[in-house]
């Protein structure tokens, strides 16, 4: 799901606020790793919370990149973009 305005849900807002997470990491010198969570997409029970499932993962269910996939893969291997 994508939203010009990076509303919540959209793989706009999930790429800003790992991002955001990740300049808060880069400011701790106690960090030493990082870990996503979740890798991909899952199935939940449908309600007003979750509809079409849960959609925290950085890969759909069916392991398709998200947006977010870019960023931490440039990040994680010291590349710019």
């Amino acid at each position: 799901m994508h939203d010009v305005t990076g509303d919540l849900f959209s793989e706009e807002y999930q790429e800003e606020f790992i991002r955001v997470y990740c300049e808060l990491f880069d400011t701790k010198a106690y960090v030493c790793g990082e870990h996503v969570w979740n890798f991909a997409d899952f199935a939940t029970a449908e309600n007003s919370k979750r509809v079409q499932g849960n959609k925290k993962g950085v890969f759909t269910r069916d392991r398709r990149p998200k947006k977010a996939v870019r960023y931490l893969r440039d990040r994680w291997t010291g590349q710019t973009g």
